[in-house]
């Protein structure tokens, strides 16, 4: 699969997003496993800062979480740039791309020399991920945000009761291949 777009159905709208293969080959294929897979479905923007970017990608059940968070993908070098709007794989050191992505609002180039590789580019819809709930900001333990390690382990009960206000994704799915 050289290239593919993705719908995202989210408490805000519908946004889309392109893929292109070449641009991060193993995070393209990650993300099209996942999106097949159904990982994002019910899903929480858990992290989100306005003028920087919106996180997302640990699902809300614990068990389904839990299988892809010791299954890290290899780092692909970064050719695209972290523009405004591009999506990519976070990351906590090299070699540890899992499940969770991000959206730049912002031209963010500086997280291209940290490695971080764009795979795509949200080409519609971009005004709904601007309207990501983001009024919580940066995660615990340096912000008032959800705790990551309480996400991984209790999903969307946590989010739900903690932080009501997070928008989510109703389901993704591939809808051009």
């Amino acid at each position: 699969m050289e290239e593919f777009k993705v719908e995202f159905n989210t408490s805000q709208g519908v946004f889309v997003v392109e893929v292109k293969r070449e641009s991060s080959p193993n995070g393209a294929d990650r993300f099209y496993e996942l999106v097949k897979g159904g990982l994002y479905n019910d899903c929480r923007f858990f992290r989100v800062i306005s003028g920087f970017m919106a996180q997302f990608g640990i699902n809300g059940d614990p068990e389904v979480s839990a299988k892809w968070r010791d299954s890290p993908i290899s780092d692909d070098p970064v050719v695209e740039s972290n523009v405004r709007g591009a999506i990519s794989f976070a990351m906590a050191g090299p070699n540890t791309r899992t499940s969770q992505l991000f959206i730049n609002f912002n031209d963010n180039t500086n997280l291209d020399g940290m490695g971080f590789s764009p795979f795509g580019h949200v080409v519609e819809g971009m005004d709904v991920v601007d309207k990501l709930y983001s009024g919580y900001g940066e995660g615990a333990p340096s912000g008032n945000g959800p705790d990551q390690g309480r996400v991984q382990y209790e999903g969307n009960e946590y989010l739900k009761s903690d932080f009501p206000d997070l928008d989510y994704i109703i389901e993704a799915k591939v809808v051009a291949e």
